[in-house]
């Protein structure tokens, strides 16, 4: 017998605009706050390529489809959600300010004026500010303080993750939703929601590092101290090696997708040379095509599915740990690393990038979330969830705290490397 849905206390509404997909997600948080799914639905994504919004009117016809079964499945209606961008060439940065507080107990107010201080220095330079969120803070220049209220110091000082985006894809992103007939309460960078899903308090804090592939786009975060410290877009994904198996072996991409999700795989076997796999679905109508290398019945060596599989991996696994040598996180100076996305569901990844990385790797999905449905607890709908549970926490952005203003010096040029390099080594 199912258990009885707690009582709800408030609604949240989420979509993912994929290049693969696009998905949607009703949660609520019952009284004792923990969340339940009320519905959850996807469909096939139209006019979005590599992240971006190529057709408005294709793209809000899908956002509006995938809601519309959302809203049957959880037998009510929203009228607003939050929505994760995964393109829109998303990077960050670490920014470090610090007040005098005089060797007095530090109030509520002073860290309202250091929060409000620290936005004279997102300085987007023509982009988008995503988030500005206050990681952790600094007493008289040690960080690492969780909660500086009621402890005395001589200067107040806080580290804020900013994340940026270009301006012009993310109104188109925006515009997207509203066109089917929704607000949008915020704009959620994709390896920050997916983190909420995917990664465990403990892991954020100590050191670890996020590779979401989605379907054309893979984002690779670094996260520390409870924060972001650094993202890279990579315009690489699982579509990607659809296309070189329809490339390589002379067939459709609907093909290609199906081997790929059905036998594909990124270890090789001793048997792979013998066992054939065969390239029409069940209730395919054969068109007298055969794709390269097939036998008479269009069967395929499952070695030559796995061999351009494996080689494309290899072309993403070195995209994946430039990135990460760029984010201070490779080689030595690495360590736990969460395979995330769609992509993240090939058979043996996991073992794979491992080898390639030379770190340890893990698959990560969303949490055991009651109503949840088996098909969205996978890798592939990780940021869905985790969109959810992001603005469940509603965690502070400085944009939004008051008025007040009080005198600061800001870490800059070298000043600032040396904060950002000293946070590095000590958490990884």
């Amino acid at each position: 017998m199912a258990a009885p849905t707690p009582r709800i206390t408030r609604v949240y509404g989420a979509v993912n605009v994929g290049s693969f997909r696009v998905s949607a997600m009703i949660m609520g948080e019952a009284e004792g706050g923990e969340m339940v799914v009320l519905g959850s639905s996807h469909r096939a994504s139209e006019g979005i390529k590599r992240g971006y919004v190529t057709d408005m009117r294709a793209a809000s016809h899908s956002i509006r489809t995938a809601v519309e079964k959302a809203e049957a499945n959880a037998n009510t209606s929203i009228s607003s959600v939050w929505i994760g961008c995964a393109g829109a060439g998303l990077s960050s940065r670490i920014s470090s300010v610090e007040i005098a507080i005089g060797g007095r107990r530090i109030e509520e107010d002073d860290i309202e004026h250091l929060l409000h201080a620290a936005r004279d220095h997102l300085h987007p330079d023509g982009r988008m500010v995503l988030h500005a969120q206050p990681a952790h803070y600094m007493l008289d220049g040690a960080h690492g303080v969780a909660n500086p209220k009621g402890l005395h110091a001589e200067a107040l000082g806080v580290d804020v993750h900013v994340t940026f985006a270009e301006g012009a894809p993310v109104r188109n992103l925006i515009e997207a939703v509203q066109g089917a007939h929704l607000e949008v309460e915020g704009v959620v960078a994709s390896p920050l929601a997916t983190a909420y899903a995917c990664l465990s308090a403990e892991e954020r804090d100590l050191g670890v590092a996020l590779v979401e592939i989605g379907a054309q786009v893979t984002n690779v975060s670094v996260h520390a101290a409870g924060m972001l410290l650094g993202l890279r877009s990579i315009p690489v994904g699982s579509n990607d090696i659809t296309d070189a198996l329809a490339s390589s072996l002379g067939i459709r991409r609907s093909q290609a997708e199906r081997l790929k999700c059905v036998s594909g795989s990124a270890i090789a076997t001793p048997t792979d040379h013998r066992e054939m796999i065969p390239v029409d679905g069940p209730g395919d109508k054969p068109d007298g095509r055969l794709a390269r290398g097939a036998d008479e019945q269009n069967r395929i060596p499952r070695a030559d599915l796995v061999g351009t599989v494996t080689d494309r991996l290899g072309v993403m696994s070195g995209e994946i740990a430039k990135a990460l040598k760029a984010l201070g996180f490779g080689g030595s100076q690495g360590g736990q690393v969460v395979l995330t996305g769609g992509g993240a569901e090939l058979h043996g990844i996991a073992d794979f990038m491992q080898g390639a990385l030379g770190q340890p790797v893990r698959i990560g999905k969303p949490p055991a979330l009651q109503g949840l449905p088996e098909a969205h607890a996978t890798p592939g709908f990780a940021t869905l969830a985790g969109l959810c549970l992001y603005a469940a926490e509603d965690p502070v952005d400085i944009r939004s705290v008051g008025s007040n203003y009080q005198s600061t010096s800001r870490y800059s040029g070298f000043a600032l490397v040396n904060r950002v390099v000293q946070a590095v080594r000590e958490y990884f």
